[in-house]
């Protein structure tokens, strides 16, 4: 019989994974070369492959209207695209998921977004969030043909009221909300 490996549990930033201490996960650092390359790394050197890779994290909210993400939810991310690439770059669909959760595509960039012209240039794109990481991880697990889940919670709006400093403080709080959403939809039971 063969074993099932559990998934690779994944977060960009320290901050984002400070109500998992008790749960195995990678950090990968900021943007989309660390998360590339973090990521290809664990997938490459682990024992076996994992039964999926899920990412949990945060995301900057650039639509607007009722239909606009709320920052008391979680999202599954249903595709993900580019938005700092100056060339057409595909955009990726992501496994749907058993669950019924609220589903949001989110653009990727390593810029971050924080002024209402560069919320406008992303939603143009058809993203309601925005981060810096999760094209990344769609790409890599794509080539290595590993199933990839990601769950965001939105931390702030992309606006100029949005400031690194205030999102770390931020990014605390928004781990134990992902806990919460870890610990009812997510975990894995280990025998």
């Amino acid at each position: 019989m063969a074993t099932v490996e559990p998934p690779l549990l994944v977060f960009a930033h320290a901050d984002e994974a400070t109500a998992f201490a008790d749960v195995p996960h990678l950090v990968t650092g900021v943007g989309k070369i660390n998360a590339a390359a973090e990521l290809t790394r664990a997938l490459c050197s682990a024992p076996a492959v994992p039964a999926e890779v899920i990412v949990l994290g945060t995301a900057g909210i650039v639509s607007d209207g009722t239909d606009a993400p709320q920052l008391n939810h979680v999202y599954r991310v249903s595709a993900a695209v580019q938005h700092d690439y100056s060339l057409p770059s595909p955009r990726i669909e992501l496994a749907p998921s058993r669950l019924d959760e609220r589903a949001a595509v989110i653009a990727t960039g390593d810029v971050f977004v924080q002024n209402d012209g560069q919320r406008a240039q992303v939603a143009s794109l058809g993203a309601s969030l925005v981060d810096m990481e999760t094209y990344a991880y769609a790409v890599v697990c794509e080539r290595l043909s590993v199933p990839l889940r990601v769950y965001k919670v939105p931390s702030d709006f992309a606006d100029s009221a949005t400031t690194g400093e205030e999102w770390d403080e931020i990014a605390e709080t928004k781990s134990e909300q992902l806990r919460r959403f870890w610990d009812e939809h997510l975990r894995v039971s280990r025998p």
